[in-house]
Protein backbone atom coordinates (compact mmCIF):
# COMPACT_ATOMS: atom_id res chain seq x y z
CA UNK A 1 0.00 0.00 0.00
CA UNK A 2 1.60 3.53 -0.75
CA UNK A 3 1.27 5.89 1.73
CA UNK A 4 0.20 8.46 -1.08
CA UNK A 5 -3.13 6.72 -1.23
CA UNK A 6 -3.67 6.13 2.59
CA UNK A 7 -3.45 9.87 2.97
CA UNK A 8 -6.46 10.70 0.42
CA UNK A 9 -8.12 7.98 1.87
CA UNK A 10 -7.85 9.33 5.66
CA UNK A 11 -8.74 13.01 4.24
CA UNK A 12 -12.05 11.60 2.83
CA UNK A 13 -12.98 10.07 6.58
CA UNK A 14 -11.55 12.86 7.95
CA UNK A 15 -14.04 15.03 5.64
CA UNK A 16 -16.77 12.62 5.78
CA UNK A 17 -17.10 12.75 9.84
CA UNK A 18 -15.71 8.98 9.79
CA UNK A 19 -12.44 9.98 11.14
CA UNK A 20 -14.03 10.69 14.88
CA UNK A 21 -15.49 7.83 15.06
CA UNK A 22 -12.72 6.10 15.23
CA UNK A 23 -10.01 8.44 16.97
CA UNK A 24 -9.85 12.14 18.93
CA UNK A 25 -6.89 13.68 18.63
CA UNK A 26 -5.45 14.57 22.32
CA UNK A 27 -3.76 17.26 22.68
CA UNK A 28 0.05 17.56 23.07
CA UNK A 29 0.38 13.36 21.94
CA UNK A 30 3.89 14.20 21.78
CA UNK A 31 4.44 14.35 25.43
CA UNK A 32 5.25 11.28 27.74
CA UNK A 33 2.83 9.44 28.65
CA UNK A 34 1.56 10.13 32.10
CA UNK A 35 0.29 7.72 35.20
CA UNK A 36 -2.46 8.08 37.10
CA UNK A 37 -1.95 7.05 40.61
CA UNK A 38 -5.66 6.70 42.19
CA UNK A 39 -6.26 6.07 45.87
CA UNK A 40 -10.04 5.90 45.72
CA UNK A 41 -12.91 5.73 43.24
CA UNK A 42 -15.94 8.01 42.89
CA UNK A 43 -19.41 6.38 43.24
CA UNK A 44 -20.94 9.90 41.23
CA UNK A 45 -19.19 8.41 38.34
CA UNK A 46 -21.06 6.61 35.84
CA UNK A 47 -20.29 2.32 35.71
CA UNK A 48 -18.37 2.57 32.74
CA UNK A 49 -16.12 5.49 34.43
CA UNK A 50 -15.78 2.83 37.18
CA UNK A 51 -14.95 -0.43 35.87
CA UNK A 52 -12.35 1.56 33.66
CA UNK A 53 -10.79 3.26 36.60
CA UNK A 54 -10.86 0.02 38.66
CA UNK A 55 -9.55 -2.05 35.98
CA UNK A 56 -6.36 0.58 35.84
CA UNK A 57 -6.18 0.46 39.61
CA UNK A 58 -5.98 -3.27 38.88
CA UNK A 59 -3.86 -3.06 36.42
CA UNK A 60 -1.58 -0.41 36.11
CA UNK A 61 0.15 -0.96 32.94
CA UNK A 62 -2.52 -2.39 30.48
CA UNK A 63 -0.56 -4.98 29.27
CA UNK A 64 -1.36 -6.55 32.93
CA UNK A 65 -4.70 -7.41 31.61
CA UNK A 66 -5.90 -10.73 31.95
CA UNK A 67 -3.18 -10.52 35.15
CA UNK A 68 -0.02 -11.08 32.57
CA UNK A 69 2.78 -11.03 34.22
CA UNK A 70 5.18 -9.89 31.38
CA UNK A 71 4.34 -7.73 28.06
CA UNK A 72 2.39 -9.80 25.87
CA UNK A 73 0.20 -9.52 22.45
CA UNK A 74 -3.09 -10.90 23.12
CA UNK A 75 -6.68 -10.42 22.59
CA UNK A 76 -7.97 -9.35 26.37
CA UNK A 77 -6.20 -6.31 26.50
CA UNK A 78 -7.74 -4.90 22.84
CA UNK A 79 -11.15 -5.81 24.35
CA UNK A 80 -10.74 -3.24 27.70
CA UNK A 81 -9.09 -0.82 25.72
CA UNK A 82 -12.08 0.07 23.10
CA UNK A 83 -13.89 0.58 26.39
CA UNK A 84 -10.92 3.45 27.17
CA UNK A 85 -11.32 4.57 23.67
CA UNK A 86 -14.93 5.37 24.13
CA UNK A 87 -14.25 6.52 27.17
CA UNK A 88 -11.82 9.46 26.23
CA UNK A 89 -13.94 10.02 23.38
CA UNK A 90 -16.71 10.50 25.66
CA UNK A 91 -14.91 12.35 28.67
CA UNK A 92 -11.81 13.98 26.91
CA UNK A 93 -9.94 12.45 30.21
CA UNK A 94 -6.12 12.49 28.87
CA UNK A 95 -5.43 9.36 31.23
CA UNK A 96 -7.56 6.81 29.31
CA UNK A 97 -5.92 7.77 26.08
CA UNK A 98 -2.49 7.36 27.98
CA UNK A 99 -3.45 4.01 28.95
CA UNK A 100 -4.32 2.79 25.44
CA UNK A 101 -1.21 4.34 24.55
CA UNK A 102 1.07 2.58 26.89
CA UNK A 103 -0.09 -0.51 25.91
CA UNK A 104 0.78 -0.19 22.15
CA UNK A 105 4.55 1.64 23.33
CA UNK A 106 5.08 -1.66 25.44
CA UNK A 107 4.27 -3.83 22.19
CA UNK A 108 4.79 -2.27 19.41
CA UNK A 109 8.67 -1.41 17.58
CA UNK A 110 9.51 1.84 15.73
CA UNK A 111 9.36 -0.56 12.27
CA UNK A 112 5.67 -1.82 12.94
CA UNK A 113 6.82 -5.32 14.55
CA UNK A 114 5.29 -6.79 17.69
CA UNK A 115 6.71 -8.44 20.48
CA UNK A 116 5.43 -11.87 20.93
CA UNK A 117 3.78 -12.15 18.05
CA UNK A 118 4.55 -14.55 15.46
CA UNK A 119 2.83 -14.39 12.00
CA UNK A 120 3.65 -18.18 11.21
CA UNK A 121 1.00 -19.35 14.13
CA UNK A 122 -2.02 -18.06 12.71
CA UNK A 123 -3.86 -17.55 15.58
CA UNK A 124 -7.27 -15.41 14.81
CA UNK A 125 -6.63 -13.71 18.54
CA UNK A 126 -4.04 -12.10 17.77
CA UNK A 127 -6.31 -9.76 15.19
CA UNK A 128 -8.12 -8.35 17.90
CA UNK A 129 -5.53 -5.51 19.01
CA UNK A 130 -5.15 -4.22 15.66
CA UNK A 131 -8.00 -2.47 16.58
CA UNK A 132 -6.12 -0.27 19.60
CA UNK A 133 -3.05 0.30 16.79
CA UNK A 134 -5.85 1.68 13.86
CA UNK A 135 -7.06 3.50 16.28
CA UNK A 136 -3.84 5.00 17.54
CA UNK A 137 -2.81 6.17 13.91
CA UNK A 138 -5.91 7.82 13.23
CA UNK A 139 -4.87 9.55 17.02
CA UNK A 140 -1.91 10.56 16.78
CA UNK A 141 -0.30 9.65 12.55
CA UNK A 142 2.75 8.24 13.83
CA UNK A 143 3.34 4.76 11.54
CA UNK A 144 4.31 2.55 13.48
CA UNK A 145 1.46 1.91 14.54
CA UNK A 146 0.08 1.70 10.45
CA UNK A 147 3.07 -0.62 10.11
CA UNK A 148 1.78 -3.14 13.05
CA UNK A 149 -1.56 -2.84 11.99
CA UNK A 150 -0.50 -3.85 8.43
CA UNK A 151 1.55 -6.60 9.51
CA UNK A 152 -1.52 -7.88 11.47
CA UNK A 153 -4.03 -7.41 8.16
CA UNK A 154 -1.16 -9.77 5.90
CA UNK A 155 -1.54 -12.35 8.32
CA UNK A 156 -5.47 -12.93 6.40
CA UNK A 157 -3.73 -13.10 3.25
CA UNK A 158 -2.43 -16.63 4.13
CA UNK A 159 -4.59 -17.69 6.80
CA UNK A 160 -5.91 -21.39 6.56
CA UNK A 161 -9.11 -21.77 5.62
CA UNK A 162 -11.78 -24.36 5.40
CA UNK A 163 -13.34 -25.77 2.05
CA UNK A 164 -15.93 -22.74 2.33
CA UNK A 165 -13.44 -20.05 2.90
CA UNK A 166 -13.45 -20.01 6.63
CA UNK A 167 -10.83 -19.16 8.62
CA UNK A 168 -9.32 -21.79 11.01
CA UNK A 169 -9.29 -20.59 14.15
CA UNK A 170 -5.80 -21.30 14.94
CA UNK A 171 -3.16 -23.15 13.01
CA UNK A 172 -2.78 -26.10 15.72
CA UNK A 173 -6.63 -26.28 15.39
CA UNK A 174 -7.15 -27.78 11.60
CA UNK A 175 -10.09 -27.26 10.22
CA UNK A 176 -11.37 -26.07 13.28
CA UNK A 177 -13.72 -22.64 13.23
CA UNK A 178 -14.91 -21.26 17.04
CA UNK A 179 -17.53 -19.07 17.01
CA UNK A 180 -14.75 -16.75 19.39
CA UNK A 181 -13.18 -15.97 16.30
CA UNK A 182 -15.80 -14.03 14.27
CA UNK A 183 -15.10 -11.50 17.53
CA UNK A 184 -11.21 -11.76 17.06
CA UNK A 185 -10.73 -10.98 13.66
CA UNK A 186 -13.67 -9.32 11.44
CA UNK A 187 -14.35 -6.05 13.14
CA UNK A 188 -10.59 -5.33 12.60
CA UNK A 189 -10.90 -6.86 9.02
CA UNK A 190 -13.96 -4.95 8.54
CA UNK A 191 -12.61 -1.31 10.26
CA UNK A 192 -8.98 -2.04 8.27
CA UNK A 193 -11.25 -2.20 4.80
CA UNK A 194 -13.48 0.44 5.59
CA UNK A 195 -10.25 2.91 6.27
CA UNK A 196 -7.44 1.34 3.73
CA UNK A 197 -9.24 -0.29 0.70
CA UNK A 198 -11.08 1.02 -1.36
CA UNK A 199 -12.79 -0.35 -5.52
CA UNK A 200 -12.10 -4.45 -5.88
CA UNK A 201 -10.03 -4.67 -3.35
CA UNK A 202 -12.56 -3.31 -0.98
CA UNK A 203 -15.70 -5.70 -2.07
CA UNK A 204 -13.66 -8.42 -1.69
CA UNK A 205 -12.93 -8.13 1.74
CA UNK A 206 -16.32 -7.64 2.64
CA UNK A 207 -18.03 -10.27 0.69
CA UNK A 208 -15.31 -12.58 2.34
CA UNK A 209 -16.05 -11.15 6.14
CA UNK A 210 -19.70 -11.92 5.41
CA UNK A 211 -18.66 -15.46 4.02
CA UNK A 212 -17.26 -16.20 8.00
CA UNK A 213 -20.76 -15.55 9.43
CA UNK A 214 -22.43 -17.61 6.55
CA UNK A 215 -20.28 -20.49 7.00
CA UNK A 216 -21.09 -20.16 10.97
CA UNK A 217 -24.54 -19.77 9.86
CA UNK A 218 -24.88 -22.88 8.00
CA UNK A 219 -22.85 -25.68 10.28
CA UNK A 220 -23.10 -24.02 13.66
CA UNK A 221 -26.65 -23.21 14.03
CA UNK A 222 -28.97 -25.82 15.90
CA UNK A 223 -32.20 -25.85 14.01
CA UNK A 224 -34.17 -26.93 17.35
CA UNK A 225 -33.12 -24.26 19.99
CA UNK A 226 -31.88 -21.64 17.63
CA UNK A 227 -28.47 -21.82 19.48
CA UNK A 228 -25.22 -22.04 18.07
CA UNK A 229 -22.60 -24.25 19.20
CA UNK A 230 -19.10 -23.46 20.21
CA UNK A 231 -16.69 -25.07 17.54
CA UNK A 232 -16.28 -27.23 14.33
CA UNK A 233 -14.13 -29.44 12.93
CA UNK A 234 -15.20 -30.07 9.00
CA UNK A 235 -12.73 -33.00 8.91
CA UNK A 236 -14.42 -34.11 11.88
CA UNK A 237 -11.85 -36.13 13.61
CA UNK A 238 -11.60 -34.15 16.55
CA UNK A 239 -12.52 -36.46 19.89
CA UNK A 240 -15.26 -33.34 20.76
CA UNK A 241 -17.08 -33.77 17.14
CA UNK A 242 -20.06 -34.86 16.31
CA UNK A 243 -19.25 -37.67 13.75
CA UNK A 244 -21.72 -36.19 11.73
CA UNK A 245 -21.93 -32.96 11.86
CA UNK A 246 -18.21 -32.33 12.93
CA UNK A 247 -20.19 -29.69 15.70
CA UNK A 248 -19.22 -29.49 19.35
CA UNK A 249 -21.49 -31.24 22.01
CA UNK A 250 -22.83 -27.71 23.82
CA UNK A 251 -23.68 -24.34 23.93
CA UNK A 252 -21.02 -22.08 25.81
CA UNK A 253 -22.64 -18.11 26.69
CA UNK A 254 -19.58 -16.54 26.22
CA UNK A 255 -18.39 -18.46 22.59
CA UNK A 256 -21.87 -16.63 21.80
CA UNK A 257 -21.39 -13.24 23.06
CA UNK A 258 -18.29 -12.98 21.04
CA UNK A 259 -20.33 -13.83 17.75
CA UNK A 260 -22.86 -11.18 18.56
CA UNK A 261 -20.76 -8.85 19.54
CA UNK A 262 -19.08 -9.41 16.34
CA UNK A 263 -22.00 -9.18 14.10
CA UNK A 264 -23.25 -5.47 15.67
CA UNK A 265 -18.90 -4.42 15.59
CA UNK A 266 -19.16 -5.30 11.65
CA UNK A 267 -21.95 -3.97 11.12
CA UNK A 268 -20.33 -0.14 11.94
CA UNK A 269 -17.84 -1.05 9.41
CA UNK A 270 -19.95 -2.39 6.58
CA UNK A 271 -20.88 -0.07 3.85
CA UNK A 272 -24.67 0.70 4.70
CA UNK A 273 -25.81 0.47 1.07
CA UNK A 274 -23.72 -3.37 0.84
CA UNK A 275 -25.58 -6.11 -0.43
CA UNK A 276 -25.14 -8.52 2.12
CA UNK A 277 -26.18 -5.81 5.06
CA UNK A 278 -29.56 -7.36 5.42
CA UNK A 279 -28.53 -11.22 5.70
CA UNK A 280 -26.04 -9.96 8.40
CA UNK A 281 -28.68 -8.79 10.33
CA UNK A 282 -31.09 -11.31 9.71
CA UNK A 283 -28.56 -13.39 11.45
CA UNK A 284 -28.69 -11.29 14.35
CA UNK A 285 -32.39 -11.62 14.85
CA UNK A 286 -32.44 -15.41 14.85
CA UNK A 287 -29.78 -14.99 16.97
CA UNK A 288 -31.46 -12.80 19.57
CA UNK A 289 -34.70 -14.62 19.17
CA UNK A 290 -32.50 -17.93 20.32
CA UNK A 291 -30.43 -16.26 23.22
CA UNK A 292 -34.35 -14.71 24.47
CA UNK A 293 -35.26 -18.31 25.28
CA UNK A 294 -32.57 -19.29 27.72
CA UNK A 295 -32.66 -15.92 29.70
CA UNK A 296 -32.66 -16.54 33.11
CA UNK A 297 -36.45 -15.14 34.28
CA UNK A 298 -35.67 -13.83 37.18
CA UNK A 299 -32.09 -12.19 37.17
CA UNK A 300 -32.03 -11.36 33.66
CA UNK A 301 -28.32 -13.46 32.86
CA UNK A 302 -27.49 -16.37 31.18
CA UNK A 303 -25.78 -19.30 32.41
CA UNK A 304 -22.16 -20.49 31.53
CA UNK A 305 -24.01 -23.37 29.21
CA UNK A 306 -26.86 -21.66 27.88
CA UNK A 307 -29.32 -24.20 27.72
CA UNK A 308 -29.08 -26.72 31.04
CA UNK A 309 -29.69 -23.68 33.54
CA UNK A 310 -30.71 -26.29 36.21
CA UNK A 311 -28.41 -28.59 36.24
CA UNK A 312 -25.58 -29.05 38.79
CA UNK A 313 -22.66 -27.04 38.54
CA UNK A 314 -23.72 -24.33 36.03
CA UNK A 315 -23.93 -20.73 37.21
CA UNK A 316 -25.25 -17.16 35.81
CA UNK A 317 -22.29 -16.08 33.68
CA UNK A 318 -20.87 -12.58 33.61
CA UNK A 319 -19.01 -12.06 30.63
CA UNK A 320 -21.80 -13.80 28.04
CA UNK A 321 -24.46 -11.77 30.21
CA UNK A 322 -22.56 -8.56 29.67
CA UNK A 323 -21.63 -9.34 25.89
CA UNK A 324 -25.21 -10.00 25.35
CA UNK A 325 -26.24 -7.01 26.98
CA UNK A 326 -23.84 -5.14 24.63
CA UNK A 327 -24.93 -6.71 21.61
CA UNK A 328 -28.70 -6.16 22.39
CA UNK A 329 -28.29 -2.47 23.76
CA UNK A 330 -26.53 -1.79 20.63
CA UNK A 331 -28.72 -3.70 18.33
CA UNK A 332 -31.67 -1.19 19.45
CA UNK A 333 -30.17 1.60 19.43
CA UNK A 334 -28.98 1.17 16.26
CA UNK A 335 -32.63 0.04 14.98
CA UNK A 336 -31.03 -3.30 13.70
CA UNK A 337 -33.11 -4.93 16.55
CA UNK A 338 -37.07 -3.84 17.72
CA UNK A 339 -36.50 -0.96 20.47
CA UNK A 340 -37.28 -3.68 22.77
CA UNK A 341 -34.40 -5.46 22.73
CA UNK A 342 -33.41 -2.48 25.21
CA UNK A 343 -35.72 -3.20 27.78
CA UNK A 344 -34.46 -6.84 27.61
CA UNK A 345 -30.53 -5.84 27.78
CA UNK A 346 -31.72 -3.16 30.65
CA UNK A 347 -32.83 -6.37 32.66
CA UNK A 348 -30.01 -8.32 32.16
CA UNK A 349 -27.48 -5.35 32.98
CA UNK A 350 -29.79 -4.50 36.28
CA UNK A 351 -29.07 -8.38 36.80
CA UNK A 352 -25.47 -7.67 36.50
CA UNK A 353 -25.41 -4.76 39.30
CA UNK A 354 -27.15 -7.02 41.48
CA UNK A 355 -26.06 -10.33 41.38
CA UNK A 356 -22.54 -10.28 39.94
CA UNK A 357 -21.15 -6.45 40.78
CA UNK A 358 -19.27 -5.95 44.10
CA UNK A 359 -17.80 -2.49 45.36
CA UNK A 360 -15.05 -2.16 48.11
CA UNK A 361 -14.73 0.46 50.53
CA UNK A 362 -12.37 2.95 48.04
CA UNK A 363 -14.35 2.49 45.58
CA UNK A 364 -13.41 -0.35 43.46
CA UNK A 365 -15.66 -2.07 41.42
CA UNK A 366 -15.58 -6.10 40.87
CA UNK A 367 -17.13 -7.95 38.11
CA UNK A 368 -17.36 -11.84 39.80
CA UNK A 369 -17.96 -14.65 38.24
CA UNK A 370 -16.36 -15.06 35.36
CA UNK A 371 -15.25 -18.03 33.58
CA UNK A 372 -11.25 -17.78 32.56
CA UNK A 373 -10.98 -19.59 29.91
CA UNK A 374 -12.72 -22.40 28.01
CA UNK A 375 -11.60 -23.92 24.43
CA UNK A 376 -11.29 -27.27 22.43
CA UNK A 377 -8.84 -29.58 22.04
CA UNK A 378 -5.18 -29.16 22.61
CA UNK A 379 -3.25 -30.34 25.45
CA UNK A 380 -4.49 -30.47 28.11
CA UNK A 381 -7.27 -31.49 26.31
CA UNK A 382 -10.33 -29.93 26.58
CA UNK A 383 -13.49 -32.26 25.85
CA UNK A 384 -16.56 -29.87 25.44
CA UNK A 385 -18.42 -31.64 27.46
CA UNK A 386 -21.06 -29.71 30.17
CA UNK A 387 -18.81 -31.11 32.97
CA UNK A 388 -15.74 -29.30 31.04
CA UNK A 389 -17.66 -25.99 30.99
CA UNK A 390 -18.57 -25.68 34.42
CA UNK A 391 -15.59 -26.92 35.96
CA UNK A 392 -13.10 -24.17 34.54
CA UNK A 393 -11.72 -21.84 36.58
CA UNK A 394 -13.96 -19.17 37.39
CA UNK A 395 -12.98 -15.76 38.83
CA UNK A 396 -13.46 -12.11 39.71
CA UNK A 397 -12.27 -9.34 37.11
CA UNK A 398 -11.34 -11.15 34.03
CA UNK A 399 -10.99 -8.54 31.23
CA UNK A 400 -13.25 -10.71 28.72
CA UNK A 401 -15.99 -9.57 31.45
CA UNK A 402 -15.32 -6.37 32.73
CA UNK A 403 -14.63 -5.11 28.75
CA UNK A 404 -17.81 -5.95 27.46
CA UNK A 405 -19.38 -4.90 30.70
CA UNK A 406 -17.74 -1.47 30.47
CA UNK A 407 -18.87 -1.30 26.36
CA UNK A 408 -22.76 -2.37 27.77
CA UNK A 409 -22.45 0.44 30.54
CA UNK A 410 -21.61 2.88 27.94
CA UNK A 411 -24.34 2.08 25.47
CA UNK A 412 -26.86 2.00 28.34
CA UNK A 413 -25.63 5.80 29.47
CA UNK A 414 -26.10 7.19 26.35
Amino acid sequence: MRFNKLKILTIAAFASGLFFSYAQQPKQTNQKVSKVTRQTISTKLPWSERMMQSEMKRFPEAWMLDFFKTPKWSYPNGLVLKGAEQLFKKTGKREYFDYIKGYADELVNADGTIKTYDINKYNLDMLNSGNVLIYLFLATKDEKYLKGAQLLRSQLNDHPRTSEGGFWHKKIYPNQMWLDGLYMAEPFYASYTRLFNDGAEADRAYIDIVNQFDVIQKHFVDPKTGLLYHGWDESKEQQWADKETGLSPNFWGRAMGWYGMAIVDVLDYLPENHPRREKLIGYLKSYSEALLKVQDEKTGLWYQVLDKGGEKGNYLEASASSMFVYTFAKAARKAYLPDSYKAIAKKGYDGIIKNLITVEKDGTVNLNQNCAVAGLGGTPYRSGTYDYYVNEEIRSNDPKGTGPFILASLELEK
